[in-house]
C-alpha cells in the first residue's frame, strides 16, 4: 500500500522539482563607456591650452602670430585621433585619465613655447644667436608619443599577456638601463649624466623605457613567486619579518639602484626604480616588514653614496645652501626658489614673468616657470590633476580582478606619483635636485614617449576592470518539464 500523496498535490507529479521562475525578458542595461565624458574633457583641455597660448602670444609679441595657429590645431587633432582610438580600442576605459594627460601636456607645451619667445627675444636684445626652440620638437614628440600609445593599445589586447614575457622584459630593461653607463661619453653624456643614447639625428634615455619593462618583470615576478615572498620568517614587536634568504628581489632592486647611481650619475633614476620595487613588494605581500627594510636599505645607500660619489656630495650642499655658491652651483636653484617668490599666490600671469632666467626652465625647471606665472594656485591646480590621474590609476587597480594587473597598475601609477613629489620637492627645496622631468610637461622626447605608454596600460588594465561581465548563460529546461515538439522532415 502506498505513502499517501500530500493534499493538493496532482497525481503522476509526486517528487517532481518545481517550475523554474521564468526570467525576465528585459534585457540587461547597457552600462556606460565614458567616452563622451572623455570628449567633453578633450575639448575642455583644447580650450584651455589656445586660450593660454592667446594669453602667452599677447603678452609677449603685443599679437597673434601663425604659430599659435599650428600649435592649437596640432594639438587638437592629436588628441582627437587619440579619443577615436580609444572609443574603438578601450571603449570601457577609465574617461578621466587620458584628459588628465593631455591637459598637462598642453600646459607644458604653453610654458614651453613662452620660454622660447622669451629666450629668441633676449638673444636678439643682446646681439646674439637665435637658440634652439622647443616648442616645434615638443608637438612633435607628442605625435610620435601618441602613435606609440595606439601602438600599445593595439598590440596589448590583455594586458595579462604581459605577464608571460616578464623575464624577457626584466633583461631588456636592464640591457636598456646599463647600455649608457658602458658607452662612450661622447655619445652617452649630457651635463655629468651617463643616461643618453646620442644618435645622428635626434637622442633617447633608453632609462625611461627600462622603468615601464622592469615594473612588467617586478609585477610578474612577484606574482609568480608570492608564496616565497609571505613565508613567515621571525616575529618583533608584533611584525613578521621575511627570512634572510627571501631578501633577493629587494638586494637586485637595491644593487641595480646603486649601479645606476655609480655607472651614469643619475640620482633620481636609481630613486625612483628603488622606491617603485619596494610599493610593489609591500603592496603584493600587505607586510609593514618590507617598508621597513626598504627604509633601512635606502637609507644605507644614501650614507654610501654621500661619502662615494663627489655629485652627491655636491648636490646635497647645494641643497642645504643654494646661496653659498651662487653664481656656479647653486645659481639654478636660487634663480628657481627667487622665480616662485616672484610669482607668489596669484602669479605675474602667463608672458609677464622671466622665467627664462631660470636656467633649463623649459625642462627639469619648468615648475619653477608655472609656479612665477601662475603662482600658488597655478602650481596647486597642476598637482590636481597629477593626483587625480594617479588616483584614477590605483582606483584601476583596486578594480581589476586579476593579482598581475592590480600590481602593474599600482606600480605604474606609483611611478608617475613619485617622479612628481621628487621634481617638485627638488625645485621648492624640500629634497636634494635629482634630474628627473616632471611628466608630461617637461621638454624632452623619451620621457613623453614613456608616459604615454604608462597611459596606454593604465587604460587597458582599466578597460579589463570596468567591461561588463560576459552574458550568463540561462539555465536549462529540466527534461521532465521540457514540452514535447514534432519535428518534420
Amino acid at each position: 500500500m502506498g505513502s499517501p500523496r500530500p493534499s493538493g498535490t496532482p497525481a503522476g507529479a509526486a517528487g517532481a522539482a518545481p517550475k523554474p521562475t521564468p526570467a525576465s525578458t528585459n534585457p540587461p542595461a547597457v552600462p556606460s563607456t565614458g567616452r563622451s565624458i572623455e570628449l567633453v574633457l578633450l575639448a575642455f583641455a583644447a580650450v584651455l591650452t589656445t586660450s593660454a597660448l592667446v594669453l602667452v602670444e599677447a603678452n609677449q609679441e603685443q599679437e597673434l602670430t601663425r604659430t599659435l595657429l599650428w600649435l592649437g590645431l596640432a594639438y587638437l587633432g592629436l588628441f582627437t585621433g587619440a579619443h577615436l582610438v580609444v572609443r574603438r580600442l578601450a571603449p570601457y576605459a577609465d574617461p578621466l585619465i587620458l584628459p588628465c594627460a593631455a591637459v598637462l601636456n598642453g600646459l607644458g607645451l604653453v610654458m614651453i613655447h613662452r620660454v622660447d619667445l622669451a629666450r629668441s627675444d633676449r638673444a636678439a636684445q643682446l646681439g646674439s644667436p637665435q637658440p634652439d626652440l622647443f616648442a616645434g620638437r615638443q608637438v612633435a614628440w607628442t605625435a610620435i608619443a601618441l602613435v606609440l600609445f595606439v601602438g600599445t593599445l593595439w598590440f596589448v589586447k590583455d594586458h595579462r599577456t604581459l605577464a608571460r614575457y616578464g623575464y624577457t622584459m626584466g633583461f631588456a630593461g636592464l640591457v636598456l638601463i646599463m647600455l649608457p653607463g658602458i658607452l662612450p661619453s661622447s655619445i652617452s653624456e649630457v651635463n655629468g649624466a651617463k643616461i643618453w643614447l646620442r644618435l645622428s639625428i635626434f637622442s633617447i634615455q633608453p632609462g625611461e623605457f627600462a622603468k615601464v619593462l622592469l615594473m612588467i618583470f617586478f609585477s610578474a615576478l612577484l606574482i609568480s613567486k608570492r608564496d616565497l615572498f609571505t613565508t613567515a620568517g621571525r616575529k618583533v614587536l608584533g611584525m613578521e619579518f621575511p627570512r634572510p634568504r627571501d631578501l633577493a628581489p629587494l638586494l637586485l632592486a637595491w644593487g641595480a639602484s646603486v649601479g645606476v647611481l655609480a655607472l651614469e650619475n643619475d640620482l633620481g633614476t636609481s630613486l625612483l626604480y628603488f622606491g617603485v620595487m619596494l610599493v610593489l613588494l609591500y603592496t603584493a605581500t600587505e607586510r609593514v616588514s618590507w617598508l621597513i627594510i626598504g627604509m633601512v636599505f635606502f637609507m644605507a645607500g644614501a650614507i654610501a653614496a654621500y661619502h662615494l660619489f663627489g655629485h652627491v656630495r655636491a648636490r646635497v650642499q647645494i641643497w642645504l645652501d643654494p646661496l653659498a655658491d651662487y653664481n656656479h652651483s647653486g645659481f639654478q636653484l636660487s634663480q628657481a626658489l627667487f622665480g616662485l617668490g616672484t610669482g607668489g599666490v596669484g602669479g605675474t600671469g602667463l608672458g609677464a614673468g622671466r622665467p627664462e632666467l631660470v636656467p633649463f626652465a623649459w625642462s627639469d625647471f619648468i615648475v619653477a616657470s608655472i609656479g612665477e606665472e601662475l603662482g600658488l594656485i597655478g602650481l596647486a591646480a597642476v598637482l590636481v590633476i597629477y593626483l587625480v590621474l594617479v588616483t584614477r590609476g590605483l582606483r584601476s587597480a583596486l578594480a581589476v580582478r586579476d593579482s598581475f594587473g592590480k600590481l602593474l597598475a599600482t606600480g605604474l601609477s606609483f611611478s608617475l606619483a613619485l617622479q612628481v613629489f621628487v621634481v617638485i620637492g627638488g625645485v621648492t627645496k624640500l629634497i636634494p635636485l635629482t634630474g628627473l622631468t616632471i611628466p608630461f610637461m617637461s621638454a624632452g622626447g623619451s620621457s613623453l614617449v614613456a608616459n604615454y605608454i604608462i597611459v596606454a596600460l593604465l587604460l587597458r588594465i582599466s578597460n579589463a576592470a570596468r567591461s561588463p561581465a560576459s552574458k550568463p548563460v540561462a539555465p536549462k529546461t529540466p527534461l521532465a518539464d521540457a514540452r514535447t515538439e514534432m519535428v518534420e522532415r
